[in-house]
């Protein structure tokens, strides 16, 4: 499956921070502020799972199978969930509210319900090479 970032330019503002365990401090996501567009584009093909408020906070969320899902935030979007996207198709436009900074999107990916470093799936993070020990 092709994946890009949602946003056609940005710079990182906070990076993904594994938690230690299931319910550990972390930050299960990445967070990107938009340098030129407010635009937020699909990553991958995909059908909108979820478009809505949840608590101060604008998501949508994109079931792209296999059990590979992407949550958005603060996305202001028209979509309805069941609706196919494509690719790099507009969803939406970066909101205010959640926890990232203003003008910053938040980008949540999960496998099989689980939460991953969403640069690994645009190949930004190297894999771990094991090295012979003494």
């Amino acid at each position: 499956m092709e994946w890009n970032w949602p946003l056609a330019s940005f710079e990182v503002t906070r990076p993904f921070v594994a938690p230690s365990h299931e319910y550990a401090a972390g930050h299960r996501g990445v967070d990107l502020r938009a340098l030129a567009d407010n635009t937020v584009l699909a990553p991958a093909d995909g059908r909108v799972a979820f478009v809505g408020h949840v608590v101060d906070r604008a998501i949508i969320t994109i079931d792209h199978g296999g059990g590979l899902v992407t949550t958005l935030e603060p996305v202001a979007s028209d979509l309805s969930a069941g609706t196919d996207v494509a690719r790099q198709e507009a969803v939406g436009e970066l909101a205010v509210g959640g926890h990232a900074d203003q003008g910053d999107l938040h980008v949540g990916v999960r496998l099989h319900g689980h939460y991953i470093n969403p640069a690994v799936l645009v190949g930004e993070v190297p894999l771990a090479v094991l090295l012979p020990c003494c």
